[in-house]
């Protein structure tokens, strides 16, 4: 799975590169905060439903379902208010809740979690570990939220979410590919898993790449002063 998703990898990390560019940061830190609280804020409800799947397909014999239930359950506790703290991250930086709450999903964001939820119900959950593969594979860079902090004049509570993202997601993916490793899938499951891993690194490189055009734009070296301009959020 590793070496399937580093074919995937440099154009979602070219992406987050433009995320974080220091030209009108302050405001597309706080669009940031608001996009990830509408990914994460599903991300206890899709593995409470993945566990009921799960749990459906142990009691009729899939040998996956028992253990895949087993790692869920303990990844929703470790997953547990990760949304708040998105709320609090986006209080402390001047914004309030609404601006998470009130405005539609983005379409790209219901294509992100939204294929999870058809995996899960009309193929296997084993799907929604592709999804988990590549959230939890992505941490945030260990200096990433002092030098968000410096760059933008928030307080360190503004960047609670990145500074414990870059803290305990590693530890968390190591368990997920033990997992994978352990599990007896077949060739089919494999490749959902894949798919789904394909598409939430695809999916998730657009979100950021939409995210990185909001702000003024970064010089263009060799060809004379900038002029700033303003994308779509």
């Amino acid at each position: 799975m590793r070496v399937k998703l580093a074919f995937a990898e440099p154009a979602l990390r070219a992406s987050t590169a433009g995320l974080w560019r220091p030209e009108g940061l302050l405001s597309r830190y706080r669009s940031y905060l608001c996009a990830m609280h509408t990914v994460i804020r599903a991300s206890v409800p899709l593995m409470e439903r993945a566990t009921e799947r799960a749990g459906l397909l142990a009691r009729r014999g899939d040998p996956l379902g028992a253990p895949l239930a087993a790692y869920l359950e303990e990844h929703i506790r470790e997953e547990a208010e990760h949304d708040t703290w998105l709320l609090e991250d986006l209080t402390a930086a001047g914004s309030g809740p609404r601006a998470a709450l009130d405005p539609v999903p983005p379409p790209l964001v219901a294509s992100l979690v939204g294929a999870q939820y058809y995996w899960i119900e009309h193929h296997h959950p084993v799907a929604l570990l592709g999804y988990i593969a590549v959230l939890e594979g992505h941490a945030p860079a260990a200096g990433l939220a002092p030098r968000l902090a410096r760059l933008t004049g928030l307080p360190a509570p503004a960047f609670r979410t990145v500074h414990e993202h870059a803290r305990l997601d590693g530890g968390h993916a190591d368990e997920l590919y033990a997992l994978l490793d352990r599990l007896p899938l077949s060739r089919g499951q494999e490749a959902a898993v894949a798919v789904s891993a394909l598409h939430t690194t695809d999916a998730l490189t657009q979100l950021f790449v939409r995210l990185g055009r909001t702000g003024p734009a970064p010089p263009v070296r060799g060809a004379g002063r900038s002029v700033p301009r303003e994308g779509p959020t």
